[in-house]
């Protein structure tokens, strides 16, 4: 597949959303819509007002079409603000997703390998929550992230999640 990537922009608010949605397994949870996301207070901070000055991200697009198909990003979460992986105020949180039909084909460890790459010129650390059933905790593990110990707790949907970060010194 012929894909380029990019930084996002502010201009890719509503597609973040989709991501967001995606990111967060709601399909999976019956009915539920971007909406829903949009409109889920703990959720929708991770997108909402994207472009401040801490956000950092990029976009996956198809060459032959340019329709975005991916996308991850980093968002300081702090204070009342904190968010499913916060750990500090320094440490930015990650959130991922690919468009179903593109999974499993090298997209996100290409997004993953930008965001760190410039993430460890800002940041010492990036941490991130997952559900222990989400397949892509073998790209997390291969890409340097370690479990937060005893940073399990019961998420939005009954399961265990848990904390994950890297390091960068």
């Amino acid at each position: 597949m012929d894909y380029f990537t990019r930084l996002l922009t502010q201009q890719d608010e509503l597609f973040l959303w989709q991501m967001l949605y995606e990111a967060a397994h709601m399909a999976e949870e019956g009915n539920l819509t971007m909406q829903d996301a949009m409109n889920h207070p703990d959720l929708a901070k991770y997108v909402k007002n994207w472009g401040l000055k801490d956000d950092i991200g990029f976009i996956a697009i198809l060459k032959t079409n340019n329709q975005p198909v991916g996308a991850a990003w980093l968002r300081l979460l702090m204070g009342e603000n904190k968010g499913y992986g916060y750990l500090n105020d320094q440490t930015p949180e990650l959130a991922i997703a690919i468009l179903p039909q593109y999974r499993n084909q090298g997209i996100g460890t290409q997004l993953l390998t930008h965001l760190l790459a410039v993430a460890k010129t800002f940041y010492p650390s990036v941490s991130l929550s997952i559900r222990e059933t989400n397949p892509a905790l073998g790209l997390y593990k291969r890409l340097g992230f370690e479990v937060v110990a005893g940073s399990e707790t019961i998420n939005r949907v009954s399961g265990i999640s848990f904390k994950m970060k890297i390091d960068f010194y």
